[in-house]
């Protein structure tokens, strides 16, 4: 897959507290997984069969049994439901699996009190 730069929009509770939803992300397409790292993952279908949207989790290790596989993790453990590598029968991904890698968050634009042009000022990190 070649590189190429992209924005996210973050959906759910998943990666809470780390990221919430609404949260906006650049990534890069195509970058190799980085262990620690947030990125982009293509989880395989449900128990049905049916697709999975595409999510974001924490690359957490390289597979001990095939180490060109990557596991992937939620932040937010005690939400139910929660889909990763340890749960639904997911197991490891394939490099192809994942997608893109997290570079920043891209910080929320807020309204300054007072301010006469109706500006605005960030706040928040971009990690």
């Amino acid at each position: 897959m070649p590189l190429g730069l992209g924005v996210v929009v973050v959906r759910g509770r998943s990666m809470e507290p780390t990221l919430h939803t609404g949260d906006r992300m650049v990534v890069l397409k195509g970058a190799p997984p980085r262990l620690g790292r947030l990125a982009i993952v293509r989880l395989p279908p449900d128990d049905e069969g049916v697709p999975r949207p595409l999510a974001i989790k924490r690359v957490t290790m390289r597979d001990p049994a095939d180490r060109t596989r990557y596991w992937v993790e939620s932040d937010n453990q005690g939400l139910f439901g929660v889909a990763d590598s340890w749960t639904h029968g997911i197991g490891s991904l394939a490099r192809d699996q994942i997608r893109a890698l997290v570079l920043f968050r891209i910080p929320q634009r807020v309204r300054v009190p007072g301010s006469r042009r109706g500006g605005r000022a960030t706040t928040g990190d971009a990690g």
